[in-house]
């Protein structure tokens, strides 16, 4: 089954060459760098795989609060998010469907600023779960690869 090109992103290209693990990331007319720390073996020369993960939930839930705010005239000033990555026991998890080995958990804090009432802010903290990133992190999804 073809995917709907609406719903296609991309392309975005990361390119790897020379002897280091320092790689070339293209979106469109952008590109960025991605490493990894000296202490695995990269130059530190860019966030790793996992800050550029963070960075894209971090970004889409921000930018959803915007959208959804400018819609309802909202006053949100501002918006930060904060994210971490970190893996847990399974058997530690009250809200996780697996029961053995270790999970993957990504910890949120949202910081709203503007003149909201309580209800603003806890119905935009709703939204925030609802933005696309988040919703490829918490549903099935399935990562295709092949050689060319």
């Amino acid at each position: 089954m073809a995917a709907n090109t609406e719903d296609v992103h991309g392309p975005v290209t990361a390119t790897l060459d020379g002897a280091g693990l320092t790689t070339t990331v293209t979106a469109s007319t952008h590109s960025l760098i991605a490493d990894e720390p000296a202490s695995l073996g990269g130059d530190d020369r860019g966030p790793t795989p996992y800050d550029l993960l963070l960075a894209s939930l971090g970004a889409c839930k921000a930018i959803t609060l915007r959208m959804y705010a400018q819609r309802k005239g909202w006053p949100l000033d501002a918006v930060d998010v904060t994210l971490t990555h970190g893996r847990i026991h399974a058997e530690d998890c009250a809200d996780c469907e697996s029961t053995s080995g270790l999970v993957d958990r990504i910890d949120v804090s949202l910081r709203l600023r503007g003149d909201l009432t309580p209800e603003q802010r806890q119905r935009l903290a709703q939204i925030a779960d609802r933005c696309p990133v988040h919703q490829i992190l918490t549903t099935e999804t399935v990562v295709r690869t092949s050689l060319d």
